[in-house]
């Protein structure tokens, strides 16, 4: 199993911050490779709610339906894979000062094994770190722009 923890300080209050990664409308925006993120059914964020996932990474396109599996206002979404390929995350908020919310992922996630998994895994592990990195950066440039134009 593969892991990443990534951990930064974004200039915005927790409310604001936890909004917008909870509004699975903005993930493709932000999130590294993903192209869809759709939700299946009535619920479309909180704990059970369930999305369509697509990653695109490298020439491939690494699809999954995930589900929430832990959900607390202004603290932590956490998602789990439920079909496809096998990964988690959990994003954690904190306030850190006066309107600063120190944003913190857990991302893991499993390859398959045999010659299949051998080739995948040389495509997405040299990746995924830089990935995380890049998906957390953007995320906060976003959540920023986003409450600094909200006023």
């Amino acid at each position: 199993m593969g892991h990443i923890h990534h951990t930064a300080v974004a200039d915005v209050p927790v409310d604001i911050a936890f909004a917008f990664v909870d509004d699975y409308r903005t993930v493709p925006n932000w999130m590294f490779g993903i192209s869809r993120f759709e939700p299946i059914g009535e619920r479309d964020h909180g704990l059970g709610a369930t999305y369509n996932a697509t990653m695109n990474i490298g020439p491939k396109a690494l699809k999954s339906v995930v589900e929430v599996t832990e959900w607390t206002q202004d603290e932590v979404i956490a998602i789990e894979s439920i079909k496809g390929m096998s990964n988690s995350s959990t994003w954690r908020f904190e306030p850190v000062g006066e309107g600063q919310t120190r944003l913190t992922v857990d991302f893991r996630y499993n390859l398959p094994g045999g010659l299949a998994g051998k080739a995948l895994a040389a495509i997405v592990e040299p990746v995924v770190g830089g990935a995380i990195r890049h998906t957390e950066a953007k995320l906060r440039a976003q959540v920023e722009a986003h409450h600094a134009a909200a006023g």
